[in-house]
């Protein structure tokens, strides 16, 4: 599914225009990159939880080359799904 159709399924299940969906759908992918710039956890209760862990610096190999580079530690975002997506996906 990608964010057209994702904005098309919201306008249908809550009966907005998909003008609106798109509005709602925008609000919280803003909302929560800067909840989680902010190192905040962002948690919906039984859909799951986004949060930012640190990814230390690490060896590893160029493909090509098989030379081993050193990758620069990072911030990554990570999603833990909830019981009830869990659940549901099962």
């Amino acid at each position: 599914m990608n964010k057209a159709q994702l904005i098309d399924s919201i306008a249908n299940e809550a009966s907005l225009t998909k003008a609106d969906a798109k509005k709602a759908l925008d609000a919280f992918v803003k909302t929560t990159t800067g909840a989680l710039k902010k190192g905040d956890r962002v948690a919906l209760v039984g859909f799951g939880s986004f949060s930012v862990t640190k990814r230390n610096a690490r060896t590893g190999r160029n493909p090509q080359t098989g030379q081993p580079i050193t990758i620069k530690a990072k911030k990554v975002v990570k999603f833990k799904a909830g019981s009830d997506l869990s659940d549901a996906v099962q």
